[in-house]
């Protein structure tokens, strides 16, 4: 027996089990970067790509909990995606107003 029959007998290779085991990667993957930025800054941390992790992985484990038909599941993780998309709006809106200042200053200096 192949690797990937004894697996498909186990129904590891599903590709929603491999999908949800994605999406809780890269939910995961947002800790481990506030950690390594709060580490390196010897304080708390939340680095914007701690919320791109967190809508990202977020998404797809909402697939996941739609596939599962998991009204829980759901609920949790489509409530977290209005609180990650709403976060990388500020950061967005906040990289525009600073571009459009220093766009300004620049032309002032001229």
């Amino acid at each position: 027996m192949t690797l990937a029959a004894a697996l498909a007998t186990l129904n590891l290779v599903n590709p929603w089990v491999v999908l949800g085991f994605l999406g809780q990667g890269l939910f995961t993957a947002r800790f481990l970067a506030q950690w390594i930025a709060s580490e390196r800054a010897r304080r708390s941390i939340v680095p914007e790509v701690f919320w791109l992790f967190s809508l990202v992985g977020g998404a797809t484990l909402l697939a996941y909990a739609l596939y599962r038909e998991d009204p829980v599941f759901i609920v949790g993780q489509a409530a977290g995606l209005l609180i990650y998309g709403r976060n990388i709006y500020f950061i967005l809106r906040e990289r525009r107003a600073r571009a459009a200042a220093q766009a300004e200053a620049a032309e002032q200096a001229r």
